[in-house]
C-alpha cells in the first residue's frame, strides 16, 4: 500500500512539473512568434481595410470604469482617425439583454467621433478566437488589424495567423500592473488553452450569413 501511495504520488508531481513546463513552452511561444506583428506605434502598422476591436465589459464588478475598455476605445480611434483603417468590427460578448459588450463599444466610439456606418457589429465574439476567425469567415476579412492590449494580442495574432489570416496587433495602453495582475495570470493560462483549441480544431459557437463590408 505505501508503495502504491508512493507512485501515484510520483505521477501526480510528473504531471504537475509537466503541467508547468508546458504552460511555459506555449507562452513563450505565443509571444516569440507573434511578436513581429505587433506594434505600439500606428505608422509600423500596414494599411488595411478594418480593425477588430476585442471587447471587454465596460465596467468593473464593483460598478467602476473599466481602463482596459476605454484604453482599447482611444487605440481604436487613434488608428481610425490615422486613416490606417475604414472600418472598426467591434467583436464581443452579448450572452445576456443586459450584457453587450459590441454596442457598448458602438456607442462608445461614435462619442469618439467614429460614424456609425463604419462601425461593424459582432454580436458573437464569446472567446478571441470566436472574433478572429469570425472576421474571416462571416465578414469576409483576410487581412486586418487586431485592437487589444499587448497580452491579449499576442493570443489572437498568433490564434489569427495560424487560421490563414494575416493579422497585426495595436496595442492599446495596458492598464496598472497590479490592477491587471488577475488579468494577467488568468492569460498564461488561456495561451495554454490555444493550443487546445488548434489541436481538436475547435470552431467559433455561432456561424451565420456572410456579411458584406463595402
Amino acid at each position: 500500500m505505501k508503495n502504491l501511495i508512493k507512485n501515484i504520488f510520483k505521477i501526480f508531481l510528473l504531471l504537475m512539473v509537466a503541467g508547468i513546463i508546458f504552460i511555459a513552452f506555449a507562452n513563450y511561444n505565443i509571444k516569440k512568434q507573434s511578436a513581429p506583428f505587433l506594434s505600439n506605434t500606428i505608422q509600423t502598422l500596414p494599411d488595411t481595410k478594418t480593425a477588430v476591436l476585442l471587447g471587454t465589459g465596460k465596467t468593473l464588478s464593483n460598478g467602476m470604469p473599466n481602463a482596459y475598455f476605454y484604453n482599447r476605445i482611444q487605440a481604436a480611434v487613434d488608428l481610425y482617425k490615422s486613416g490606417k483603417i475604414k472600418y472598426v468590427i467591434v467583436s464581443g460578448d452579448n450572452s445576456t439583454k443586459e450584457y453587450n459588450e459590441p454596442e457598448d463599444m458602438q456607442l462608445t466610439l461614435m462619442k469618439y467621433g467614429i460614424p456609425k456606418d463604419k462601425i461593424i457589429l459582432d454580436h458573437a465574439g464569446f472567446r478571441t478566437l470566436d472574433s478572429v476567425v469570425r472576421a474571416k469567415e462571416i465578414f469576409g476579412q483576410m487581412k486586418f488589424i487586431i485592437i487589444s492590449q499587448k497580452f491579449h494580442n499576442e493570443r489572437a495574432v498568433f490564434l489569427a495567423r495560424k487560421n490563414g489570416i494575416e493579422a497585426y496587433g495595436y496595442n492599446a495602453n495596458d492598464v496598472n500592473k497590479y490592477a491587471g495582475l488577475k488579468t494577467n495570470l488568468r492569460e498564461y493560462l488561456a495561451k495554454t488553452k490555444v493550443y487546445w483549441d488548434l489541436l481538436f480544431g475547435v470552431e467559433p459557437k455561432f456561424g451565420g450569413e456572410k456579411i458584406v463590408i463595402p
